[in-house]
């Protein structure tokens, strides 16, 4: 069998690509990895061909084994990139010389797929917030309506294949998560059933696409969901905390308390649900009496009222009692199963807000727990309790490095210039950065399979505490950082200009300084300017501002569907798009019409996020910087994937524009800094609006 820098070669070839040093690079230390077991996180910038750098290694190592690859990404967008786009073109490609085309299936949770019996049952739950609203009702009930006709039409049950698309809430009356499942055994569907099916495909694959949520559902549960393997691919690794996080968190409510007796009541005696509902009562009595945010200790009367909120439910559950086939038909197990599971996830919440306060020692908690309030869309506000994992760095450690050996990467890992700050947060030790190979390493690298440079390996085996809970258990693991560059000449593509001479963000509106050099560098560079906001009061208050002063149209998230927005910006050349988060991550725009990406203040978190709070707490309490390994390391990753927007081809030219001066003066912006792409730096405007002009066409 070729080794994988020939494979790579005649992928390139059939794909119609270029030789990039920089994809050959990962491709040999991919293969490396999974030679050797040591785990490998790869920065690789956008242009360099991460997905081919590590497919073709994957493809090879699994069709030599016998053993599946699984391989992780974050977003919709690149699992379709992945499996409708890449593998297919790939698996053809390397038919001949691995003597049989790879095969490849996506594989995601059981509620992204139809469920048959519970569209043929007519079972449905009440949706919270539609409970008061005609018109989302309505609305809701032509979503379903389309989505019975889907069930006849698919061969997949995939969510993602229906476009357009619906509600959750639509959604959640056609599907059903894996604990509220009967089974195929017990199901009249099995046979038939969407994700079986998914699964099945899952299971005699090479390649297996999942997603972080999978990931995470896989280690957390303990049940195998994915079929086996040895060798994981995190793509977007940046992304896999936050989504780990957001699996692990659990959120209890007045409402669904009150919606989970109602289902109660369709099953056992009524007074048992008015129980649980009473207990919904309860809780939204306690949640009212106390301020919005973290709780270090639970209020006065707080563990009381949990408790008997806990019994409550734990009756309820008692009474619905384990599920008999034989004794039900179909659609009332179906019923039963659901609301059993809803109930049991409801107390076991409970249950883990109540023992997350049975440590002392704050820093040493397991879980965080905060009360949260939103506006519904009825224009209403919500409260919830929430609770999350302090750190996830020991259930990735146990469950993903322990069990696989594990490639991560993404265009941005180094924060600081540094692996170690998303290390730690992974679960990994720190004590190295990844630095480059030498050039002899790099010469191999790029001609042949190689083992990596002494200074590519980070990992020490020093005991350093890893969580946010101060263990130090990943000692024993061994894993190396690289980063193979970018095809970018970035010096000579981009300018990083941070405008030091402006006062520094405060938390009023927007300064008539900040809004005059954005208006400044938009008309230098006729538009054509992607804006990045910390909220989207900041990204309306200057949309609003700059409209009145410039002749270019200046569209803003929120006034259409993101992705809607984003191709109008991308059309015509002048125009200008403002927003928040999602464009920080989410726009791909080369080419002439983005070649200003401003950004209005570093991206701290919140002063408020109890999650982010309680874990820079932790750090401190172990000696550590927490404000650098958690605040400014968040900052420092969303900069870097902000200023990542503007450089998308080779060909593209363009400037960063910070208005924040503390990225220049503040003693934490040299680790900021270091974290940007390396752009020419200025911090003269007229410097800066002088090469805006220049670049602007004709």
């Amino acid at each position: 069998m070729p080794e994988v820098p020939a494979l790579l070669d005649t992928a390139v070839g059939a794909l119609g690509g270029a030789r990039r040093d920089g994809q050959r690079r990962m491709a040999a230390a991919v293969a490396h990895a999974i030679d050797t077991g040591e785990h490998l996180a790869v920065q690789a910038g956008t242009g360099t061909g991460k997905s081919l750098g590590y497919l073709v290694p994957a493809l090879r190592h699994s069709v030599r084994s016998g053993n599946t690859v699984v391989v992780s990404t974050a977003t919709i967008a690149l699992q379709r990139q992945l499996v409708d786009r890449d593998l297919p073109r790939l698996a053809q490609a390397l038919a001949g010389p691995l003597h049989r085309a790879p095969e490849f299936a996506i594989l995601k949770g059981r509620s992204n797929y139809l469920c048959l019996n519970r569209i043929h049952s007519g079972a449905t739950e009440e949706p919270a917030d539609e409970l008061f609203d005609p018109f989302a009702i309505s609305r809701m009930g032509r979503e379903i309506t389309r989505l019975r006709e889907f069930a006849s039409e698919t061969d997949t049950g995939d969510r993602d294949d229906l476009d357009p698309g619906v509600s959750d809430a639509a959604w959640r009356q056609v599907s059903v998560t894996a604990r509220e499942c009967i089974g195929a055994s017990a199901c009249p569907y099995g046979a038939d059933c969407f994700a079986e099916a998914a699964r099945k495909r899952a299971g005699g694959a090479d390649v297996v696409v999942t997603n972080h949520a999978m990931l995470a559902i896989d280690a957390l549960t303990g049940v195998n969901v994915l079929p086996d393997h040895d060798v994981v691919i995190v793509d977007e690794a940046h992304e896999l905390v936050d989504r780990i996080t957001a699996v692990a968190t659990d959120e209890l409510s007045p409402t669904s308390v009150g919606l989970l007796a109602r289902r109660v009541g369709t099953i056992v005696d009524q007074e048992l649900a008015d129980d649980v509902a009473g207990a919904g009562e309860m809780l939204g009595e306690l949640l009212e009496a106390s301020p919005v945010g973290r709780w270090v200790n639970p209020p006065d009367g707080g563990e009381v009222t949990l408790a008997a909120i806990r019994d409550r439910l734990w009756r309820a559950h008692t009474a619905i009692g384990p599920v008999r086939g034989k004794d039900l038909d179909q659609q009332a197990a179906a019923a039963r199963t659901a609301t059993l599971t809803a109930v049991e996830e409801a107390h076991d919440s409970v249950v883990r807000i109540l023992n997350s306060f049975a440590e002392p020692d704050e820093a040493r908690r397991r879980d965080v727990v905060w009360i949260a309030e939103e506006r519904t869309r009825t224009g209403d506000t919500r409260r919830a309790l929430h609770v999350a994992p302090l750190s996830v760095g020991g259930i990735l450690r146990s469950s993903l490095f322990g069990e696989a050996t594990v490639i991560l990467t993404s265009a941005t890992l180094t924060i600081g210039g540094s692996f170690d700050a998303l290390a730690v947060t992974w679960g990994l030790p720190a004590g190295g950065s990844g630095e480059a190979p030498s050039s002899s390493a790099t010469a191999e690298a790029v001609d042949g399979p190689s083992v990596p440079d002494a200074r590519e390996v980070t990992a020490t085996g020093r005991a350093v505490p890893s969580d946010a809970d101060g263990s130090s258990h990943s000692a024993g693991l061994r894993w190396n950082g690289l980063d193979v560059g970018s095809p970018f000449d970035h010096r000579k593509s981009a300018i990083l200009y941070i405008a030091k001479h402006l006062p520094p963000p405060g938390r009023a509106q927007l300064p008539p300084p900040v809004i005059d050099e954005l208006v400044e560098l938009i008309t230098a560079a006729g538009g054509r300017t992607l804006g990045l906001f910390s909220s989207m009061r900041a990204a309306r208050e200057a949309t609003e501002a700059v409209r009145e002063r410039v002749e270019f149209p200046v569209l803003c998230q929120g006034e259409g569907m993101t992705s809607a927005l984003v191709r109008d910006f991308a059309a015509d050349e002048p125009t200008c798009l403002f927003g928040t988060l999602s464009l920080w991550q989410g726009v791909d725009v080369p080419g002439p019409s983005l070649s200003l990406v401003v950004i209005d203040r570093i991206p701290f978190p919140r002063p408020d996020d109890p999650l982010l709070t309680a874990r820079q707490r932790a750090v401190e309490s172990r000696g550590g910087n927490g404000f650098l390994s958690v605040a400014a390391s968040h900052a420092g990753l969303l900069l870097a994937q902000g200023a990542g927007r503007l450089l998308r081809s080779t060909s593209d030219r363009g400037m960063v524009a910070v208005l924040d001066p503390r990225l220049a003066t503040a003693r934490y912006g040299g680790f900021l800094r270091s974290s940007l792409p390396p752009f020419w730096p200025t911090t003269d405007g007229e410097v800066a609006r002088a090469s805006l002009k220049r670049l602007r066409p004709g």
